[in-house]
């Protein structure tokens, strides 16, 4: 959401930080009181406490609390204590709201004259910021509408304001100069800070001028909380608190957490957690229904949550979600048990059963509190890979014993709350009979087709170059024809994709998409798509500019960008007159932002659709992005040709649910547009039903408006004065506000009502009197739709036809092998790491537990190298050898190539290289030697001295024996820490033990023929190997084989390697040249 508000502290620290002190208002000095305050300390942080009159107040987003009795005036600290303590987290009933007083703020009492009280209000609007200001203020100011002036401020770049025309326009009784003056250059200050950090709403009431300071008294605000991402700087850490009568759940805050963490869009609203209905809806529009049709079969006094899950989230998310329901669920029982409704419309590109799978493992980890808690589950979704969510969804149904009721896009979307509320009956059938599986037509019979094609003559797709409607006045062209051209902002090639198989069903010549551009690519490239069966390349260009010479036929650009970039892109866009219509799918674009995209359109005539939008299509010529969903369901709602109704939504989701209804009811959609959940779309309804009513192929019109705003009484009046004369069907969601005790905020930002003119009930009433046909409900919706319909088939003003056939689409591959319908040999094969799912996972371990359980390196060692877990002795042995073999110096020769490398300007990564291709036999290698000649000699059941002898007689060394420079007088500490630590703590160590024996003899020959480092790890790493318990013999002998033990030096040498790199960087030494003095010269004498 958007416009959200905050406490009356909250805001006035904003303003303490931002208004500029030369326009002589006061600082706000407050001080905030929950139920755990320290109120010692609470002195200690704000002294003037003890020796000034206070004002306490609570702080909870509550209104005219002077008329509620709800201010302590004129109190000394103990007394505003003692107010506090008597109120603080008792029952208070406002309004139809009851709840708990448990936030209060105390101020300094700001001696003052009645006189000297006024009121100022600005809020935003579509088009401009108002200001109103009366000179009359406080308590009883009464009617504000009809006592203040008003000033209005157009959208513009600037948004500035003249102290001049403020005094001329909202400071007429004002008849002191000097005071004129000065509050004329504080509300010019106010406004620019209330533009400046994104408010969308600004009361004071009162503001107190007195001859030498203007106080801020009481105030209340909201942000525009989609601005998060330009202020947060500005505004530090803001808590936007619940309104009075609904306690913030921590719940609540953890869903809300997991929301801001990700690209998807996650909401929960507990309304009463005794309840025993509950939702989870995909969907910002259909959680909105779901909860009207809840209200509307009489459940609202039982209805538990509101909240959505949409924008493909993952399956480890869809589970955190449905967890958090579960437990708030099964905390207290219910007479009559409990009711779980998990419905959604028809997705345009969540994948159900990945969303399913995390819900379905919800609903295993409470198996047992489903039962006990005689919770009923009602299922109705549809979309991508649905018929696999459901499948998944019967059978863990059957699996757990629970009632689980499971449905898809046969059944209308709400029929299932009438089912879980004992309204309406469960069909005993519940599988659905469609033809069609992700977007691979199945085949059907010649003759199979449900609904007709429309008109006897063959439609005219192409797109008109102006219309006119039924008043006279000129509106805008058809937006898109069988020929349209688009420009995509964005590497969406997911969505690319299926505007190309949309277009290749409908037949058309070409494809829909021209290129793509996308500023973040190293520069212009080409990427592969299918068109059908063939592939084909679409141009990516680094530069808008580019794509809009290359391709000046495309005039629709389908804006990707993200809420950060959208407004920049678009408005960049608006700059080449070829672009004619702009879909902008990001959410959450500031408001401030979106009106002046508003404006710039109008001036340069462009069709904007959203923000925040799936977009629209136009079946049988141009779908933009995800529009429609995948193709099984622009099958399914024979979207590949066009119908006679045309229908404007404001969800994109339910769009879908549109497209599905009206392709059961009538002959089809001509087109279908979601101009956007925000509060300010770009594209009004009137927009769009203007050309619908100007476009003779449209026999009928459908509205889907919903909660907030005041767009839907322009069509009424309309309607009213025949501007809109065709038949049309409406319906504005939202009803069950009504029925709440508190403000619940939907899931779109504009879905809430700032008064009763823009509730949902009022606005089908005032549709209803103007003579739109409105359902008694969404349940009803289909019906009344089916009904206008076959009144305009009977009067002949649609004459249906029979249904072509369209041609298949091919199935990816990626999506058929998803779906289980292919299957084909992995080109790699892994058993010991997967990064695909939400977090990492080693050889079967989580990577949190990883570090929860303190594995260290030898642990993740022990995953990745050996597929299990070693005892912690073991993890132990695998550090120390890293940690001893880490580096011998820069003598060795891998040290020695890796310093001549980095010294010779080289990179880390070849430096590093070099020194580690010097590894083998001769150098490190000998780990894997001495391994194998002491194991074979062992096995072999050879005496020490038959295995020296026989190296003797064979001519090769003992591989681990000898130092350069270490004896048996001079051992190396290496050998010696490993030695002990490997006797003291590993089971057995018979190798160990017989390479000491062998080296017992070769010492007696020469003192420095000892067991060296290598040998002594080699000979303890294969004792660890047969004796941990860990290992059969033939495992360890085939890892001794696979060479694991030089592994371990590379990896522990790489280390010393990389320091060697580093210091020489660090040292700046220069090419390295050997000195001519240490090179022996010797040339062949060639007689002349």
């Amino acid at each position: 959401m958007s416009a959200r508000a905050i406490s009356e502290a909250t805001g006035k620290r904003i303003l303490n930080q931002h208004l500029p002190h030369e326009l002589g208002a006061a600082q706000c000095r407050f001080a905030s009181i929950q139920e755990d305050t320290d109120w010692d300390a609470l002195v200690g942080e704000n002294p003037w406490l003890m020796n000034e009159k206070l004002v306490a107040k609570p702080d909870q987003l509550i209104k005219r609390r002077g008329k509620l009795g709800l201010i302590k005036v004129k109190a000394d600290f103990s007394e505003a204590q003692q107010w506090i303590q008597e109120r603080m987290n008792k029952d208070q009933q406002i309004g139809k709201a009851s709840g708990k007083l448990r936030n209060f703020i105390i101020e300094p009492f700001v001696a003052h004259e009645q006189s000297e009280e006024a009121y100022v209000c600005i809020y935003s609007s579509r088009s401009s910021d108002t200001i109103l200001f009366t000179h009359e203020g406080g308590v009883d100011i009464g009617d504000v509408d009809a006592k203040a002036l008003k000033m209005e401020i157009s959208v513009d770049d600037e948004m500035k304001l003249d102290e001049d025309e403020v005094m001329a326009t909202l400071l007429t009784a004002v008849k002191d100069e000097s005071t004129k003056k000065r509050l004329a250059k504080f509300i010019v200050g106010l406004y620019s800070a209330y533009v400046d950090l994104f408010f969308t709403y600004l009361e004071v009431n009162p503001l107190v001028v007195t001859p030498d300071k203007i106080y801020i008294l009481d105030l209340a605000a909201k942000l525009d909380a989609t601005a998060d991402f330009i202020c947060r700087g500005k505004w530090g850490k803001v808590d936007y608190p619940p309104p009075f009568g609904r306690d913030a759940f921590p719940e609540e805050a953890y869903i809300a957490d997991i929301d801001a963490k990700t690209g998807a869009s996650l909401k929960l609203t507990i309304l009463n957690a005794s309840g025993r209905i509950w939702t989870m809806v995909a969907g910002g529009g259909a959680s909105v229904i779901y909860s009207d049709t809840v209200c509307a079969l009489g459940g609202s006094e039982e209805l538990a949550n509101y909240g959505e899950y949409s924008g493909a989230p993952s399956e480890q998310q869809t589970y955190d979600y449905a967890r958090t329901l579960l437990s708030l669920m099964t905390k207290e029982k219910h007479p009559e048990g409990k009711v779980l409704i998990v419905g959604g419309g028809i997705a345009n590109f969540t994948n159900v059963a990945a969303t399913f799978k995390g819900i379905v493992k919800a609903l295993e980890e409470f198996q047992v509190k489903l039962k006990e808690f005689d919770i009923k589950i009602f299922v109705r979704r549809a979309g991508p890979n649905y018929q696999e969510g459901l499948r998944v969804m019967r059978e863990i149904g059957k699996s757990l014993d629970i009632p689980l009721y499971v449905f898809g896009p046969e059944t209308h979307m709400t029929s299932i709350v009438g089912m879980a509320l004992g309204k309406r009956a469960i069909p005993v059938t519940t599988h659905s009979g469609d033809t069609t599986t992700a977007n691979f037509l199945l085949p059907s019979s010649p003759g199979d087709a449900k609904s007709p094609m429309p008109t006897k003559k063959a439609f005219d797709l192409a797109p008109k170059a102006e219309v006119t409607a039924a008043d006279g006045s000129k509106v805008a062209s058809s937006l898109f024809g069988k020929g349209t051209k688009a420009i995509i902002w964005g590497l969406q090639t997911r969505a690319v994709q299926g505007m190309m198989d949309f277009d290749f069903v409908c037949q058309r010549a070409q494809p829909s998409a021209a290129c793509m551009v996308y500023p973040m690519v190293g520069g212009d490239s080409k990427q592969n798509f299918y068109w059908g069966h063939k592939e084909i390349l679409v141009p990516v260009y680094k530069n808008m500019s580019d794509a809009m010479k290359k391709h000046p036929d495309a005039d629709v650009m389908v804006n990707f960008a993200s809420l950060r970039s959208a407004y920049d892109s678009t408005l960049e866009a608006m700059e080449y007159p070829q672009i004619r219509t702009i879909a902008i799918i990001a959410e959450g674009i500031p408001e401030n932002m979106t009106r002046k995209l508003i404006k710039a359109a109008d001036a340069k005539k462009v069709n904007i659709i959203g923000p925040a939008t799936v977009g629209g299509i136009k079946p049988g010529c141009f779908k933009i992005g995800n529009t429609g969903g995948m193709m099984d369901n622009i099958l399914h709602s024979k979207l590949y040709r066009p119908g006679s109704v045309a229908y404007v939504s404001r969800s994109g989701g339910m769009s879908n649910e549109l497209n599905n209804i009206i392709s059961h009811q009538t002959d089809g959609v001509f087109e279908g547009i979601a101009i956007g959940g925000d509060r300010y779309p770009v594209s009004t309804f009137m927009d769009h039903l203007l050309r619908y009513q100007a476009e003779d192929e449209v026999k009928m019109l459908v509205l889907l408006g919903e909660v907030g705003g005041t767009e839907e009484y322009k069509v009424c009046e309309a309607i009213g004065n025949g501007t809109i004369s065709k038949p049309i069907v409406a319906w504005c969601i939202g009803t069950c506000a009504d029925m709440f005790s508190t403000d619940v905020q939907f899931g779109h930002a504009g879905a809430s009502a700032g008064g009763e003119a823009e509730t949902a009930s009022a606005k089908n009433k005032a549709l209803t009197e103007a003579g739109a046909r409105v359902p008694a409900s969404f349940d009803e919706l289909g019906e009344v739709i089916r009904e206008v319909y076959s009144d305009l088939v009977q009067k002949e003003v649609i004459v249906p036809r029979a249904e072509v056939p369209p041609p298949p689409v091919p199935m990816d591959y990626a999506w058929a092998r998803e779906l289980g319908l292919i299957r084909k040999p992995a080109s790699f094969m892994t058993s010991i790491c997967d990064e695909r799912g939400q977090e990492l996972i080693y050889a079967g371990m989580p990577i949190t537990e990883v570090f929860r359980q303190n594995m260290g390196i030898g642990g993740v060692l022990s995953l990745l190298w050996f597929q299990r877990r070693l005892p912690p002795y073991a993890c132990k042995f695998l550090e120390m050898c890293l940690m001893i073999t880490a580096d011998h110096g820069p003598a060795v020769s891998g040290a020695h190539n890796t310093i001549v490398c980095a010294r010779a300007g080289k990179d880390l990564v070849s430096s590093l290289v070099s020194g580690l291709l010097t590894i083998g036999d001769r150098f490190g290698g000998a780990l894997d030697g001495a391994a194998k000649q002491f194991t074979g000699a062992y096995d072999a059941n050879m005496i020490p001295m038959e295995f020296v002898n026989s190296m003797r007689k064979k001519g090769q060394l003992i591989m681990g024996i000898g130092h350069r420079v270490k004896s048996i007088n001079n051992p190396d500490m290496r050998v010696t820490l490993v030695k002990e630590f490997v006797q003291t703590q590993f089971p057995q160590t018979p190798l160990l033990s017989y390479a000491l024996e062998v080296e017992k003899i070769t010492t007696s020959k020469k003192p420095n023929l000892i067991l060296n480092v290598d040998g002594c790890i080699a000979v303890s790493f294969v004792d660890l190997l047969r004796h941990s318990g860990c290992f059969t013999k033939d495992e360890a002998d085939e890892f001794v084989k696979t060479g694991s033990l030089n592994g371990l030096f590379v990896l522990g040498r790489s280390i010393g390697f990389i320091g060697h790199y580093l210091d020489q960087k660090r040292l700046k030494q220069g090419l390295y040249r050997h000195p001519w003095d240490d090179i022996s010269y010797v040339l062949p004498e060639i007689n002349q």
